[in-house]
């Protein structure tokens, strides 16, 4: 039986967004294949054609079906291309950040409740639940696809609030984008942009979580 260790804080639950902190995802693990050395033409592809806002549409929940057939309507001479996003998709799962996840699974030993929001597809989600074991260490996983709301809104916060019964001023939430924990904070979170697992783990420990780092 793993020993509990006490935190000399308040808080009581801590939020982990997953692609940027737990789980290396980029689509430039995927194109990178497939433009080669054109740099150029695979940064233009994600800026333009597969774009951060188209992507998020499917994390509001918008088909995948729908989504590839948009893209395609816009730039048919790029059909290959914008296929390759869905069906290969698991190729932009680079794989986890270890430093991350050891920090997980120390947050774990202390009682803390640990949950996840994370902005990412429903019918995608599934790729990732089969690949990293420890998304079984959350209480809860509230899924941006599936609940057709997506981070920055504050509606998702609202939401994840109501379900998980949080008081926000006893929750850290966690997450890579300055624009997610800027909404973070305006709803009371004690909010932490992620930039590496040491500067984490000094935030955390600031607040008064003890850490039992191996």
């Amino acid at each position: 039986m793993k020993k509990t260790v006490k935190t000399n804080s308040s808080i009581n639950t801590v939020v982990f967004d997953l692609g940027g902190v737990l789980i290396d995802w980029n689509p430039r693990h995927l194109y990178r294949k497939i433009f080669g050395d054109d740099e150029n033409g695979m940064e233009t592809f994600l800026a333009e054609v597969c774009h951060s806002e188209w992507n998020l549409q499917q994390d509001r929940g918008r088909p995948w079906q729908d989504a590839i057939a948009e893209a395609i309507t816009r730039f048919p001479d790029q059909e290959a291309n914008i296929r390759a996003y869905r069906e290969r998709w698991d190729e932009m799962l680079k794989g986890p950040i270890e430093g991350t996840v050891n920090i997980l699974e120390e947050l774990k030993s202390t009682g803390l409740r640990l949950l996840a929001l994370t902005n990412w597809s429903a019918e995608t989600f599934p790729i990732a639940e089969k690949r990293f074991a420890f998304l079984e260490w959350f209480d809860g996983i509230l899924i941006s696809g599936q609940e057709k709301l997506a981070k920055p809104d504050p509606a998702v916060f609202h939401l994840l609030i109501q379900r998980y019964c949080l008081a926000p001023s006893r929750t850290v939430f966690v997450d890579d984008q300055p624009y997610n924990t800027e909404a973070a904070a305006k709803e009371g979170f004690k909010a932490i942009r992620f930039t590496t697992p040491v500067n984490l783990r000094r935030e955390l420990q600031t607040l008064g979580i003890r850490l039992n780092q191996k």
